[in-house]
């Protein structure tokens, strides 16, 4: 069996517009920008609560260490006489402060307690303590420790003062990014929409400039792009369009001629010339068919069809045995009786002479049309393929009615444009089965 597929772009139902990438580049542009700050706060921050003693500073502690000793009465003394320098240290110097002894236990505190010092520190310096702000650990020449934090005890001021800083710099900026990520994808996503305008046939569309970046490049690379495919096509429909309309003029003075020979007793070579221009001018209407078919995505005539009564004469024309129930749905008549006509032709041509069955089904998604021969078969490998347009099996591009290689070709195509699809199977106990399913059904 020899059959084909139309020379188009695949068209399908309207479908279902996918999400597009660039929606999403804006949000990826401005969690960038989120990204990046988060990363600064917690750079800084880190910086903040990790930040040690610096060489010259120790020495520094080791001094006030020595002026608190002087300061504060000696281990022995009265706890409440140590409470009271405590607190009037801590009032004077607005600082939190902790007095402990070597082990870590609780002499007097100025506020909260500040928290014992890990095990086996000896030195005076920096250490981690509750909430924001630097924690100093000084040890006196009695060895009890002085633990002081900076700031009242319920207030911190500075580092609260810093991470203010840093939130009100997230928020700047987080603010600020999102327009200028909105505009630099804004754009895009109008570009991306005209090349689906031009996919979807539409090749007289262009893209308005913004700009002078590299956005604005790309949208004048595309408006040349756009305008030379849109001259090569137009050049290529006019060629096709004249190249059958100036085929036909000479078919049409050979046909007359053959009428004129009527009485010649050359039977056989009137017969074999009039088979010859029937094939070119069905050649001729297919190529003209594929090529309106071309630009649009969906049948631009549209009413309502019986797709019975069509399947029905068309059966008719080549005996083949129908099966099947009423259906309606909304396409191109024309179109569709092409369809089935090419089908049938098919199944007639290379299916040997055997018995056409036609199955016709339909529910809510639509109407399924089965043509079925009990011929050769095509095999496997070749049962897309046969839909490739041209395409002939090895062996049958010689013989006397090979077709014009186009039928298969154009069946897809209108499938297609009515929302479905055609697909070639085995038969069951031998042959070929076409199946049609068409989706654009009225309810």
């Amino acid at each position: 069996m020899q059959f084909s597929e139309t020379v188009t772009t695949p068209h399908s139902s309207t479908p279902r517009k996918p999400i597009s990438p660039m929606r999403r580049l804006y949000l990826q542009i401005y969690l960038t920008f989120l990204g990046i700050i988060i990363l600064f706060a917690a750079l800084a921050a880190l910086a903040w609560w990790s930040t040690h003693d610096e060489p010259e500073n120790t020495q520094l502690l080791h001094g006030i260490g020595g002026i608190l000793s002087e300061v504060l009465p000696p281990p022995h003394s009265p706890v409440e006489e140590i409470a009271s320098a405590i607190e009037r240290l801590g009032k004077r110097f607005d600082a939190r402060i902790t007095l402990r002894t070597p082990e870590g236990r609780l002499i007097g505190s100025f506020g909260k307690p500040l928290p014992a010092l890990p095990p086996g520190r000896r030195h005076s310096g920096w250490m981690r303590g509750p909430g924001p702000g630097p924690t100093f650990a000084i040890a006196l020449p009695d060895r009890r420790w002085a633990i002081i934090k900076p700031g009242h005890a319920e207030r911190g001021e500075r580092a609260v003062g810093f991470l203010a800083i840093i939130g009100s710099l997230m928020l700047a900026i987080g603010v600020g990014a999102y327009p200028l990520a909105k505009r630099l994808t804004g754009r895009l996503v109008r570009l991306q929409d005209y090349v689906n305008n031009i996919g979807a046939g539409d090749l007289s569309v262009r893209v308005e400039v913004e700009g002078k970046d590299e956005v604005a490049a790309l949208a004048r690379s595309f408006n040349r792009a756009a305008e030379r495919i849109q001259k090569l096509v137009t050049a290529q429909k006019d060629m096709l369009a004249s190249a059958s309309h100036e085929l036909r003029s000479p078919l049409t003075r050979i046909r007359m001629a053959i009428e004129l020979l009527a009485g010649d007793k050359r039977e056989e070579l009137r017969n074999r010339i009039a088979r010859d221009i029937s094939e070119l001018d069905e050649l001729i209407e297919e190529l003209l068919t594929a090529s309106r078919l071309d630009y649009v995505d969906e049948p631009q005539r549209k009413e309502d069809v019986d797709i019975l009564a069509v399947v029905a004469e068309e059966a008719a024309r080549v005996d083949a045995d129908l099966q099947g129930s009423p259906a309606m749905m909304q396409g191109d008549a024309r179109l569709l009786r092409r369809l089935v006509r090419n089908l049938l032709e098919n199944a007639r041509r290379y299916g040997n002479g055997s018995p056409i069955d036609i199955e016709m089904s339909s529910d809510t998604n639509g109407v399924v049309i089965r043509v079925l021969d009990r011929g050769p078969g095509i095999p496997e490998a070749e049962q897309e393929r046969i839909f490739h347009p041209f395409y002939r099996r090895s062996g049958m591009r010689e013989g006397v009615d090979k077709g014009v290689g186009l039928g298969l070709a154009l069946v897809r195509q209108i499938a297609r444009h009515h929302g479905g699809d055609v697909i070639c199977r085995d038969r069951e106990g031998g042959g070929t089965c076409f199946e049609v399913s068409l989706r654009e059904t009225s309810n």
